[in-house]
């Protein structure tokens, strides 16, 4: 290369390993605090501009629906919820210097839809004792003990099924009109309009056009332009036209675009709702939590709750997140910490009880997210969005084309779902499979990681004895 080539010598005088001389006076060393900083910045900046404003809103096909819907049914505090979580994105993007999600719980959300008792006090005592149990479980180093046990195909398990169920949502809220305050279906949608079949086909062809099947595309396509650079097609040493037009296509933030059209057609839908907008804050206050409500809480909230955010929240965003940025070092008392401490403090002034997750990891990486910068953009945005608007841009969000939100959801569980093509043997294919299929059927997390643990533990007894000790096919997977 001619770059090389073109290298300065070192110096014949001064040794290969000796340090440069230096004064009397160095420097000292920088303190904790300098060092703490210097993290921080390193962890917040943007690997590329568009892809990480793309990546930022990846996951809102799972957060919108679900803060619209409380908000609307059960008084949700919308923008207090925004502020909170506004500052979980900001500090986790920080901290961990990768596109970390914050979501709503998804089992206390689904209860809280389901039971109309089941308020707004009885919703923070759920977040409140889910997040103190996650809380105590990493301080004492129990979540890394949980995380080092549970085999990496019953992990791929849960992950392919909670993407199915992403995808599978995801259609359903593209095939028919939906009543989020209600979760339900009103019939089937029309194939034209603002919010018709025809628009969310559109979006999607966008969408696969511009990031195709996700990084190896993008690999592919850089790969292709540097091709053609030494091809007849090139001029002067330059990528031929149709490399340079591939090229500005790959590089389009499809999800945020595809996201501005929705705002904008949320004011075209309902005109008036510029009108209903309050600027402004919303109050804030501390919750009022009964007996009752924290007996309710723990029941109906917490105990569901639980083993969803242990398995999906901690140990399977630490498996993907390393999967996706080996060269990171993720751990799941870390990751339990953050989640416990998040919903310890946010909970007792109304914030949706919080977690990371693995589908809004897995659908900010789609579309680009690479740095703590990506989520930190989009909690600055919901910050000031709450202390802007308020509970009032509610009334945007609800106008906002759900067949829209079933399309940026779509590609996010499909990314998720995408994880588990690492299961090389038949064994852990079978061991995933059984766990998925539990998972979906049931509806619940737990009972599909309870019964592919069940079906791990008979596989390994089957082996024991005839190729691996038991100790070396529980901890390798070797099933």
């Amino acid at each position: 290369m001619e770059s090389q080539n073109n290298q300065i010598p070192p110096t014949q005088n001064t040794p290969p390993h000796q340090p440069f001389p230096q004064s009397q006076s160095s420097a000292p060393p920088p303190s904790f605090t300098a060092k703490v900083v210097s993290q921080v910045k390193s962890n917040l900046i943007f690997k590329s501009k568009w892809a990480e404003l793309n990546g930022a809103v990846g996951d809102l096909g799972t957060y919108i629906p679900i803060v619209v819907a409380l908000t609307l049914s059960r008084d949700l505090n919308l923008g207090t919820t925004l502020i909170f979580t506004g500052v979980y994105n900001i500090i986790t993007g920080a901290i961990y210097g990768v596109p970390m999600p914050v979501q709503p719980m998804k089992a206390i959300a689904a209860t809280a839809l389901a039971n109309p008792d089941f308020g707004v006090p009885e919703i923070m005592a759920a977040g409140i004792l889910t997040g103190g149990i996650l809380l105590v479980l990493g301080v004492t180093g129990l979540m890394k003990l949980v995380y080092k046990f549970i085999p990496l195909c019953v992990v791929r398990g849960i992950q392919l099924a909670q993407g199915l169920s992403f995808a599978l949502t995801a259609v359903k809220y593209i095939q028919k009109v939906q009543n989020l305050p209600k979760s339900k279906a009103l019939g089937q949608r029309h194939w034209f309009g603002l919010d018709g079949l025809v628009l969310a086909i559109v979006c999607t062809c966008f969408i696969v056009l511009v990031s195709g099947a996700g990084e190896e595309y993008h690999q592919r396509s850089e790969r292709e332009a540097d091709a053609d650079v030494g091809s007849n097609n090139a001029v002067e040493g330059r990528p031929s036209r149709k490399a340079r037009w591939w090229k500005i296509i790959a590089s389009l933030p499809s999800a945020f675009l595809i996201f501005v059209l929705g705002v904008i057609l949320a004011f075209i839908r309902k005109p008036k709702i510029v009108h209903e907008i309050k600027f402004g804050p919303s109050p804030m206050e501390v919750v009022k939590i009964s007996r009752h409500a924290w007996k309710e809480g723990f029941i109906k909230g917490a105990i569901p709750q639980l083993p969803l955010s242990i398995l999906n929240s901690v140990v399977a965003v630490c498996k993907l997140s390393n999967d996706l940025f080996p060269e990171r070092d993720f751990s799941a008392t870390s990751l339990s910490v953050t989640v416990g401490l998040m919903n310890v403090v946010g909970s007792w002034f109304g914030a949706m009880p919080s977690c990371h997750g693995a589908g809004g990891l897995a659908g900010q990486y789609k579309f680009g997210g690479r740095s703590g910068g990506c989520v930190a953009l989009l909690g600055t945005a919901k910050l000031v969005l709450g202390l802007v608007l308020g509970t009032s841009l509610v009334t945007i969000l609800n106008q906002f084309p759900v067949g829209v939100l079933g399309v940026l959801l779509l590609f996010a569980g499909i990314e998720l779902a995408m994880c588990a093509r690492d299961m090389n043997t038949k064994g852990e294919s079978f061991v995933m499979l059984i766990c998925t299929a539990v998972s979906l059927v049931g509806s619940s997390a737990a009972l599909g990681f309870v019964v592919g643990m069940v079906v791990y533990l008979l596989l390994c007894i089957r082996k024991l004895g005839r190729d691996k000790p038991a100790s070396m096919i529980w901890m390798h997977g070797g099933v």
